[in-house]
C-alpha cells in the first residue's frame, strides 16, 4: 500500500496528491510516469510524476477526474492509500541544453510540462512557457511554472485570464516575432508541447515549416506500462511504437495524431457507462 500524505484541489475536478513511494522518488526523471491502481478490482491508469522528494520519500501526482477510476482516486485524501504505484516507467524526456525552448501546455498538460521545464532550466536553457485552458478557473500550476520560466504567457478560450484565445495563437506570434538577428529563424532550439492530442497536433503543424524540433507527450490508452499489452500503440514515422516503452515523448512531426485520436475514442461508450454506474453507486 502507498499512503497519501497530502491532497489539495487545484481546480474544479483537478487534484494534487503527495504519495508515499520512496523507491520511485529516488529514481524518477522528468517525463517519466507511474501506473496506479486504486483498488484490487480497479483499472490501472498512467500518471505523470510531477515532482519527487527523495528525502521525504514522496512523489507528486496530479489527477483530473474524468471517469470512474479518476473520480474514485480524486475522492481520496490524506491518510488513505493506493493499492499499487509502479514505476518510474517510460523514458526520461530528451533535453536540449543551453538554448531557448518553448514549453506549451494545455489544461492538465501543465502538470506533465512542469518537471520538463524544470529539467530544461537546470540544463541551462531559457524557458519560454505558454499555459492555456478553457477558462481561468481551470488553469493549474501557473505559479509553479512562473517560478521556472524566464517568461510566460497565459491564454484562455473565454478570456477570463491572460489573453483570449489558444496557446497556438501565442506560439504563432512568438515564432514570428522572436527571431535570431543573424539568420531570421525563430530563436527556439526546441518546442515541448503537452496537452490534448488536437492541441499537440496544431503545435506540430506550426513548427513544421521552421523545421523546429518539437517534442510531444502521447497520452495513449495504457494498461501495464511495460509494452506487453500493446494498448498504447502509436504510429510514429510510419512505424508502430509503444507510448509506454518507446515514449512517452516523440517527434511531433512524425506522430499520426489522427490515428491517436481515433484509438483514444475507442472505449468512449464503455467509459461513459462505467462513469454512470459509479455516479449511481454514489447516489
Amino acid at each position: 500500500m502507498f499512503g497519501i500524505l497530502e491532497s489539495r484541489v487545484l481546480a474544479p475536478g483537478v487534484t494534487r496528491f503527495e504519495v508515499e513511494a520512496p523507491l520511485v522518488a529516488r529514481k524518477r526523471q522528468a517525463g517519466q510516469f507511474v501506473i496506479v491502481r486504486v483498488a484490487a478490482t480497479g483499472e490501472r491508469i498512467p500518471l505523470t510524476i510531477v515532482d519527487a522528494d527523495p528525502a521525504r520519500g514522496s512523489i507528486t501526482l496530479v489527477v483530473q477526474a474524468v471517469g470512474r477510476t479518476t473520480r474514485l482516486l480524486s475522492s481520496l485524501g490524506a491518510g488513505d492509500s493506493l493499492l499499487d504505484v509502479v514505476g518510474p516507467l517510460g523514458n526520461p524526456t530528451p533535453l536540449v541544453g543551453r538554448c531557448h525552448v518553448a514549453c506549451v501546455g494545455g489544461g492538465v498538460g501543465a502538470a506533465e510540462l512542469l518537471p520538463i521545464a524544470r529539467a530544461l532550466r537546470s540544463a541551462g536553457s531559457r524557458v519560454h512557457a505558454i499555459l492555456g485552458a478553457r477558462s481561468g478557473s481551470l488553469l493549474v500550476l501557473e505559479p509553479e511554472m512562473r517560478s521556472v520560466a524566464d517568461d510566460m504567457a497565459v491564454a484562455t478560450e473565454d478570456g477570463s485570464r491572460g489573453r483570449r484565445g489558444l496557446v497556438t495563437d501565442v506560439l504563432r506570434e512568438w515564432l514570428a516575432e522572436r527571431r535570431e538577428a543573424a539568420t531570421g529563424r525563430p530563436i527556439f532550439g526546441a518546442v515541448y508541447a503537452i496537452g490534448p492530442p488536437a492541441m499537440m497536433k496544431a503545435v506540430a503543424e506550426l513548427t513544421r515549416p521552421h523545421a523546429l524540433r518539437t517534442y510531444v507527450s502521447l497520452n495513449a490508452i495504457m494498461v501495464d506500462g511495460t509494452g506487453m499489452c500493446g494498448g498504447c500503440r502509436v504510429s510514429v514515422g510510419g512505424a508502430m511504437r509503444f507510448a509506454c516503452v518507446d515514449g512517452p515523448e516523440f517527434d511531433g512531426h512524425a506522430v499520426d495524431f489522427d490515428e491517436l485520436i481515433r484509438r483514444n475514442s475507442g472505449y468512449t461508450d464503455m467509459e461513459r457507462l462505467a462513469d454512470e454506474r459509479h455516479r449511481a453507486e454514489l447516489a
